[in-house]
């Protein structure tokens, strides 16, 4: 008779013995699928089978988000067209007066006879990566010297000015961004017409507006559009706004910060202008210019004036020269040594003979005393 318990009662290895056994198994696996991916297999196969289950679970959370995003995406939606409406009414508007102050500002300049402003030309253009210099401002476009980017040309988007062109690659081009240490833009406060030069910083996070007199009539929040009198950046673009004025006894001018009216890091898309101002040079360029022709110009005369005198004398003294020499030979030769005395023995040769029949007569009235 077998005394065996029942199965109920049969315990097998001891639970520390199992613990251990399955945590030892749970780090072999662990480790080989973090270092040899042993287990992707598996998991994608699992995965697969187990989809269709997860999507079935998630298909009340889908119901009720998606029926939530419908109605907060439809409100949303009303309020963004009444607000597009709305600025396309003010739009509008403005077009309306901009065609007229164009006109009446093309019939005032023809009235003063002042040349027309140069149309602006724009090129699209897309950011495609920053540069590798953590210490610069600057980013790379993906077009370049074959679709028309020249150097210089300033970059803009739909709110104000970005940077400019600082250097072109066939179709690349490199953009400096106006909050660069480096880069200078001059600007005018539109409230007062303040002319002025704005410059970056170098944590590149602000603006400076430098060379303002602690008089000058500047509040925070005034407006800094683009004077364009340096023949870079069209005039009337905006491009920062002042946050900050400090004013102390101690020092002639005012420090003045600003801040982008652009999102010069966040743009993406940005127009490149090609901006031709037909500005006439500065008096003092074009009367140096002259002077210097003029000076040329009389150089030139003065020394065909002396060059021709050298000539002249030269001529003169080389045919003096030529003058004396026939006519001194010939007279002095003869006199000094006759031909009938000269001896029979000597080396001088015979072809001087020639010239003695000038003084023959001299020479028969030596024979006939």
């Amino acid at each position: 008779m077998e005394y065996s318990p029942p199965p109920l009662f049969k315990q097998g290895p001891s639970a520390l013995a199992r613990l251990i056994f399955f945590v030892v198994l749970a780090l072999a696996l662990l480790i080989s699928d973090a270092r040899f991916k042993t287990l992707e297999i598996v998991r994608g196969v699992l995965g697969a089978g187990l989809y269709p289950l997860q999507r079935a679970a998630l298909v009340p959370r889908d119901l009720f988000m998606g029926a939530a995003d419908l109605a907060v995406t439809s409100a949303t939606l009303r309020a963004e067209n009444t607000k597009l409406r709305e600025r396309n009414l003010q739009l509008s508007q403005q077009a309306n007066q901009s065609a007229l102050l164009g006109a009446e500002n093309a019939h005032l300049r023809s009235l003063l006879q002042l040349s027309q402003r140069a149309t602006i030309q724009s090129i699209p253009a897309e950011i495609q990566y920053d540069t590798s210099d953590p210490f610069t401002q600057k980013v790379v476009i993906g077009r370049g010297s074959q679709q028309g980017i020249q150097n210089g040309s300033p970059v803009v988007n739909e709110d104000g000015v970005i940077g400019q062109i600082t250097r072109v690659f066939p179709l690349q081009a490199e953009v400096t961004l106006l909050t660069d240490k480096d880069q200078a833009v001059p600007v005018q406060i539109v409230r007062t017409g303040l002319r002025s030069v704005i410059y970056g910083t170098p944590k590149g996070d602000s603006l400076d507006l430098r060379f303002v007199p602690i008089s000058a009539d500047v509040q925070t929040g005034d407006e800094l559009v683009t004077s364009g009198l340096d023949g870079v950046y069209p005039p009337g673009l905006p491009v920062a706004k002042v946050v900050r004025v400090d004013k102390q006894a101690d020092t002639a001018f005012a420090r003045v910060v600003c801040v982008p009216v652009a999102p010069v890091r966040g743009a993406r898309q940005l127009l490149v202008l090609h901006y031709q101002n037909d500005v006439p040079p500065r008096p003092e360029e074009a009367e140096s210019a002259a002077d210097s022709a003029k000076a040329a110009k009389a150089k030139k005369p003065a020394a065909d004036k002396a060059g021709a005198k050298g000539a002249d004398k030269a001529a003169e003294k080389g045919s003096e020269k030529t003058a004396d020499k026939p006519a001194s030979k010939p007279t002095e030769k003869p006199a000094a040594k006759p031909a009938g005395k000269e001896p029979a023995h000597s080396t001088r040769p015979t072809a001087p003979a020639a010239p003695v029949k000038p003084a023959t007569p001299a020479a028969g009235q030596g024979a006939n005393p």
